[in-house]
């Protein structure tokens, strides 16, 4: 799919293209392809000459297959960004996209729609004046990535807390540890993601202002996203140790859970140890001198002898508090 914004008094206003005569009858500023298929790559590049990266060169990682200026000066970017799903069933997860600054044009290029693209189109229509050329609109997708990150960090914050209180309520059970590992294992799983990928808009940015791309209003607006993300990395540093005191709390208590129950077994081992000491004595087979063998209540006498024996230490034990 392929969607072309113009620039109208500082608006972005989207364009609709339903055949190829369509997109070479506009002058777009932005030219965003969702999963494009081989129909349309054809289309951009034999309009604007630019080649679009197969989804293999998108993923590379080395910096100067996701950062470099080609041989006829076109600028080419990969930089990751963050879906945070809101169903717990969908996991979050990272796209990368792949940016080309050819023609005073901005072309991006990615497999799925994402919420910072959304965003960033829906402000710039009630915004006037917030863009004045395609370098703006890569500035303000990276500005508003960081504010989605941001976000992302809060709802972080709030659900370790609602963790927290479940992780310290008066009782804690097993199946209530096993959810609170889950939960801070996915947190701790998102908080990563966003560190990552700030860490990749920060390099993205400073190659821009690095290349002398930027007017000077654009070269500041890209400063303060730098200090944004800076700030950031703060809050993704605290959030990673509070993780961190979770996860160990939440194996503390599993222990102190288990350790219950060794203790109950180690106690019951203990108290039935002296009737099986006369159970044992009982049940010898020597032909010596054994008065109860011949007694009528000796049956029941020793019965009646295990049990106390049994009774005693338990009432020993609860009275000092070793059963609790």
């Amino acid at each position: 799919m392929i969607n072309v914004f113009v620039l109208h008094n500082g608006r972005l206003s989207q364009i609709n293209i339903e055949s190829r005569a369509d997109l070479e009858n506009t002058l777009p500023v932005w030219v965003d392809l969702t999963d494009p298929n081989e129909e349309e790559r054809e289309w951009v590049k034999s309009i604007y000459g630019v080649t679009l990266p197969g989804e293999d060169e998108v993923k590379d990682i080395e910096a100067s297959a996701r950062y470099y200026e080609a041989d006829n000066g076109d600028l080419h970017l990969r930089t990751d960004f963050l879906i945070d799903e809101e169903n717990e069933d969908e996991p979050a997860q990272t796209v990368t996209v792949a940016f080309i600054l050819a023609k005073e044009i901005l072309f991006s290029v990615h497999h799925t729609d994402l919420p910072v693209f959304r965003l960033v189109r829906m402000r710039a229509r009630s915004r006037p004046g917030s863009i004045n050329d395609y370098r703006d609109v890569l500035l303000d997708l990276y500005a508003t990535d960081a504010e989605y990150s941001a976000d992302a960090l809060e709802g972080i914050y709030q659900k370790l807390e609602d963790v927290s209180r479940a992780v310290l309520q008066k009782e804690f059970s097993d199946q209530d540890a096993a959810a609170a590992l889950n939960a801070i294992a996915q947190e701790e799983d998102l908080n990563g993601r966003i560190r990552r990928n700030m860490m990749d808009t920060r390099r993205a940015v400073s190659f821009l202002m690095r290349g002398r791309l930027l007017n000077a209003d654009q070269f500041e607006e890209a400063r303060q996203i730098l200090r944004d993300i800076e700030s950031l990395d703060g809050h993704t540093s605290f959030l990673f140790d509070k993780i961190n005191f979770l996860m160990d709390a939440t194996v503390g208590f599993i222990n102190i859970n288990q350790n219950k129950i060794i203790k109950i077994f180690s106690v019951a081992s203990v108290a039935f140890l002296p009737p099986t000491l006369i159970a044992s004595i009982y049940g010898m087979n020597f032909k010596g001198w054994f008065p109860e063998l011949e007694w009528d209540f000796g049956y029941p006498f020793a019965l009646a002898l295990m049990v106390a024996s049994a009774i005693t230490p338990f009432w020993y034990f609860r009275r000092r508090g070793w059963l609790k």
